[in-house]
């Protein structure tokens, strides 16, 4: 399935079923809020390769589609949207329109199916229980513990990793590569500690 999607150009990478809340004040993005609730409720969240999230940047070519979940007007005008991730794509041509939205042909790809941890993970999970714990935005997700594409998923939004590895990571073919790279990195993190 491919198509035209407005998108969300930020400084992080979202998974399918992770959760985003964003408060939006741009015009750009009110109007963008207003049109997918109207419609398939459905923007692509790219991350920023060069640039910043107010004005012009360069993106990546991967990204997730998001859902809005939930909405909240905030004081001052603010808009707070609650968002869950649902699709991994590849990014085609792109274009920013007069108010400066960009709008990308896009390529849905596969979502994994789900498989079972390799006990050599097991401490990634553990890990991970304990940094959800101090996580209030995914107290409303529903945990899938035994899942390796979850968990890994997770991680990868949770950890305080850079936004490059973040990406790659996002990019990789699939969860236990994922995990075999994550593994690595803590590893290689705690050595030289």
């Amino acid at each position: 399935m491919s198509g035209a999607l407005p998108l969300f150009p930020l400084k992080t990478v979202l998974f399918p079923g992770g959760p985003l809340a964003l408060r939006i004040f741009e015009p750009r993005y009110v109007d963008m809020v207003a049109r997918c609730m109207r419609g398939p409720n459905r923007f692509g969240v790219v991350a920023i390769r060069e640039g910043e999230e107010v004005g012009a940047a360069s993106m990546y070519q991967v990204g997730t589609t998001a859902e809005i979940v939930d909405w909240h007007q905030e004081e001052g005008g603010m808009l707070g949207i609650l968002a869950t991730g649902r699709q991994i794509f590849r990014l085609g041509a792109t274009s920013r329109q007069p108010d400066g939205l960009y709008v990308g042909e896009i390529e849905l790809l596969p979502n994994e199916p789900p498989q079972l941890l390799p006990p050599e993970h097991v401490p990634l999970l553990a890990l991970l229980k304990r940094v959800l714990e101090g996580v209030p935005l995914y107290r409303s997700v529903e945990p899938s513990f035994n899942n390796a594409v979850w968990i890994a998923a997770r991680l990868v939004e949770v950890l305080p990793l850079g936004l490059a590895l973040k990406q790659s990571l996002l990019e990789a073919p699939d969860a236990l590569t994922r995990l075999d790279r994550l593994a690595a990195d803590l590893a290689k993190g705690q050595a030289g500690s």
